[in-house]
């Protein structure tokens, strides 16, 4: 297949939509295929291939679907791209997915929002096959330096038995040899910085690939938590609990009687947190609601330095729609050198005011997002130092980004404090608990966070509005931050729920969040805060732990 030719093959039952699909992927520049069957569109993936493929799932449902099992096997073999396009809610987009699917989508959907599913797909299918022809490169280099040596064993073998032969032959071979080691030590130099290089582009915009498609799903996250009518944390939350609620339900029924009684046990606790958590609803959203607006939403920029020049790691350009110049494989194009913009990961935590002066706790992991993160510390290892480019509090009921800067770094736990220049803003220092027997088993407990992160907030403007802030911001984190505080619907999203265990440096608690909270505080009942979110574990019965409140104020102490 011509890899410089992009081919797209839609498998689309009804013939509207099909050509309506043909047409927007035609006039996006890519070479277009559709059918009406999905043998049709296994017979052109066998025949002349394909990269993506646009799936209905009314043509084949993937429950009691052989194209699907033949398209995961024609998958594996030829890296074929899947979207599927399905009319159904959250069960069917998880089933697809667990059938093979790469990415799905609920129809009604938008062109631009399928287009950008493509070019994401593609831009990491680019990066697959340029990664491989480099691994090819590498092996052929190999094995030409193999038969190197093998030739210089030969030579010297008939130099060391050729007595007869005069200096100057000798001399001949032995430059001969050294010229032959030269090559071999700069093929395998120029072999080793190749693949560093590939190493660290392909860890970059993989990295970035997650952050470009979080942008291109934001619309679709926020519809759906808005049709939801309910908060993010309370439905990730509640999904989890019916799950758990589930999976020990299948597992009774093949448990011997004392495993049995154990799970039955397991069983009535999950559905009791379940029923709270119904009951409870939004009531928690009329709790101490000065204590709001103390409450900030951290947006943390990073940026990349090279290890060895110390330079900003960069994108080369843009383009007139303002996205990133691409190469001839359509990756972004990089660069150490140069005005371009930065490359930046946005990531979003909770703070709140725990001192005077705009002192802020929150984790230490928000302060410094590198810190235990996988990713960002294999992009370390390939000579690229994650920087702080960045930091902006959004308050409550005000419109203004408030610079921030990192105070101090608790190297015990994880939890930092920042300085937030309020200008002329006025907001309360929360009252804090830092009592050893400040949190109680059992006790009532309030937590205040922005899980999910901008998602959540988006949700809570209409469709319309919402579509307007994203081209108004053009997809532009901090531009789209602003204008939700120009509507003032940045505040904290506000749960409920009670301490399940207290140890010496953790609090196990059940009020739900989700990433995005880090760092929110958790209050007791007198309005107290007592504790910061730091972990969300999945499956967890206790759901989520908080760090006591008395480990902050060492560092409130320094800052001062």
């Amino acid at each position: 297949m011509d890899a410089s030719i992009e081919k797209v093959i839609v498998i689309e039952a009804d013939p509207t939509s099909r050509e309506h699909l043909r047409g927007a992927m035609e006039a996006a520049g890519y070479v277009v295929t559709a059918f009406a069957t999905s043998r049709e569109g296994l017979d052109a993936i066998h025949e002349g291939g394909a990269d993506v493929v646009l799936l209905d799932s009314a043509v084949s449902e993937p429950g009691a679907s052989a194209f699907v099992a033949t398209l995961r096997g024609v998958n594996a073999t030829s890296g074929v791209r899947v979207i599927v396009l399905v009319n159904g809610g959250a069960a069917e987009r998880a089933a697809a997915l667990d059938y093979g699917a790469h990415d799905v989508l609920s129809r009604p959907a938008d062109d631009g929002e399928i287009l950008s599913r493509v070019r994401a797909r593609l831009r990491l299918r680019r990066a697959e096959l340029s990664l491989l022809e480099k691994t090819r490169i590498a092996e052929e280099g190999q094995h030409i330096a193999h038969q190197a040596f093998e030739a210089l064993a030969v030579t010297e073998k008939m130099a060391s038995d050729a007595s007869t032969l005069d200096k100057g032959l000798k001399i001949g071979v032995g430059v001969v040899f050294a010229a032959i080691l030269v090559m071999v030590g700069i093929y395998f130099l120029f072999a080793r910085t190749a693949q560093k290089e590939t190493q660290r582009s392909n860890l970059v915009i993989a990295k970035l690939e997650g952050t470009f498609t979080r942008q291109a799903d934001l619309i679709d996250q926020a519809r759906k938590l808005r049709g939801s009518g309910e908060d993010a944390a309370s439905v990730a939350a509640r999904q989890s609990l019916e799950k758990q609620a589930a999976d020990i339900q299948s597992k009774i029924s093949n448990a011997s009687p004392d495993e049995s009684a154990t799970l039955q046990k397991q069983l009535a606790d999950t559905n009791t947190r379940l029923q709270k958590l119904e009951q409870q609803g939004l009531s928690a959203q009329t709790i101490i609601p000065a204590d709001v607006q103390s409450v900030c939403l951290l947006h943390v920029a990073v940026a990349f330095n090279d290890k060895d020049s110390g330079k900003r790691l960069r994108y080369a350009g843009m383009n007139q729609d303002g996205d990133p110049l691409e190469d001839s494989s359509g990756k972004p194009i990089l660069t150490l050198d140069g005005n371009g913009p930065e490359v930046k990961v946005d990531i979003f935590g909770t703070g709140f005011i725990a001192g005077p002066n705009g002192r802020v706790i929150t984790n230490r992991h928000v302060a410094e997002p590198w810190w235990k993160n996988d990713e960002l510390d294999a992009m370390t290892k390939q000579g690229l130092q994650a920087q702080i480019s960045t930091i902006r509090a959004y308050f409550p009921g005000d419109a203004r980004a408030f610079k921030t800067e990192i105070n101090e770094i608790s190297q015990e736990t994880d939890l930092a404090a920042m300085r937030v220049d309020m200008q002329d803003l006025k907001r309360s220092v929360l009252t804090i608990d830092s009592k050893n027997d400040a949190a109680k088993s059992g006790s009532a407990i309030i937590l205040m966070g922005y899980a999910t992160g901008l998602a959540a907030i988006l949700a809570r403007t209409d469709e319309e509005s919402a579509q307007q802030i994203m081209q108004k911001s053009g997809g532009d984190v901090s531009q789209v931050l602003g204008e939700l505080a120009k509507r003032n619907l940045i505040r904290p999203l506000i749960t409920q729920g009670h301490i399940g265990d207290v140890l010496a440096d953790k609090i196990v608690f059940d009020a739900q969040t989700t990433s995005g909270g880090s760092g929110g505080p958790l209050f007791n009942r007198e309005g107290k805060v007592i504790g910061v979110t730091y972990a969300i574990l999945k499956g967890f019965g206790g759901s989520n732990f908080g760090i006591p409140i008395r480990f902050s104020q060492p560092l409130l102490a320094s800052a001062k």
